[in-house]
């Protein structure tokens, strides 16, 4: 299977509108896919935008002809309750004529918090995410579900508009427990970092959904392209700094503030020595490459900047991805 190159809506970056055209923009470029942040905050104050995902994914749907889309990732468990997730989806595999996959998490604070239900422990979170896929799973079947689990109810409930092609769901998974607990449930694998055991160990579970040529395995890596390097670090270091942090301190800090406070003595060259910035386009192969070797069968990029999509899709996408399919012998 040749691997997927997928271009990244980054909400936390960009209005709804301007979200749009790069969307149209991407497809034109070549990209195989498009995934979309579902948040209700950016990371940093810097960023500056944070639109409803669902309502963007919706005009996408209809703007775009080609590409893929999915969520990656939306929380199903705290700001939005599943029942309501398992529309969205349904609605928007209709809009986008079968090209949607849901992809799920257990979400961040930063974003979950704003409902007043508190954050619950990682414990918790995975065990509402089970739950959560399990609701979905049963009213994309079209039956009338009652539904009543340790933190979900669901009251005679039914999705009257379903896709013929059913929902695909993709879930987060960061180490061999989240394989044991989430291989049954989800359809695809999602993961933050090149890690070929998570794969391996994904696809030989005796116990997961869709193994070996049905399963996608997706990544995400942050690039910052810019004619010139140092406006390209500049810019990663004002707007993705927040990105030094890692899942496990990301998922809990509550506010942009606290990104800021978290990665103040973080400078620009620790931010270019984790991302790939400038305009040197073999430098991101090779930063990507770790991805494909891993068994990764997608991988989205994530331009940094909001002002430099437009440039980056008209000069630098087409022949980066010309660059990337020859490397990995797509």
């Amino acid at each position: 299977m040749a691997i997927r190159f997928g271009y990244t809506l980054m909400t936390e970056q960009a209005g709804p509108k301007e979200l749009v055209r790069y969307a149209i923009g991407a497809e034109a470029a070549g990209f195989d896919f498009e995934v979309s942040s579902d948040h209700y905050f950016p990371w940093l104050s810097a960023q500056g935008h944070a639109p409803y995902a669902w309502t963007v994914l919706g005009a996408v749907a209809q703007a775009t002809e080609r590409v893929e889309l999915m969520t990656y990732v939306t929380c199903p468990t705290i700001r939005y309750h599943p029942a309501i997730v398992a529309q969205k989806a349904a609605t928007l595999q209709i809009l986008a004529d079968g090209r949607f996959t849901l992809g799920l998490g257990s979400g961040e604070n930063l974003n979950e918090h704003v409902v007043g239900e508190g954050w619950p422990s990682v414990v918790d979170r995975q065990d509402m995410l089970a739950e959560a896929i399990e609701i979905i799973r049963a009213l994309h079947s079209g039956d009338l579900v009652d539904f009543h689990g340790e933190f979900f109810q669901v009251d005679s409930a039914r999705i009257w508009d379903l896709p013929d092609t059913p929902v695909p769901i993709g879930v987060a998974i960061a180490g061999s427990e989240g394989i044991d607990r989430f291989g049954p449930l989800g359809d695809h694998l999602i993961a933050v970092a090149p890690d070929a055991d998570l794969i391996t160990g994904w696809n030989e579970h005796p116990d997961t959904t869709s193994t070996g040529d049905g399963a996608r395995a997706i990544g995400q890596i942050p690039i910052s392209w810019d004619p010139d390097r140092d406006t390209a670090i500049a810019r990663a270091h004002d707007q993705f700094r927040w990105f030094a942090g890692g899942w496990d301190v990301n998922a809990d800090l509550r506010t942009t503030a606290g990104f800021a406070a978290a990665t103040q003595y973080v400078r620009p060259e620790d931010v270019a020595e984790s991302i790939p910035c400038g305009p040197d386009l073999d430098a991101i192969v090779e930063a990507v490459a770790p991805y494909w070797r891993a068994g990764f069968t997608d991988v989205a990029l994530v331009q940094v900047g909001g002002e430099s999509q437009e440039r980056f899709l008209a000069e630098a996408a087409g022949p980066l991805l010309d660059r990337l399919r020859e490397a990995s012998g797509g």
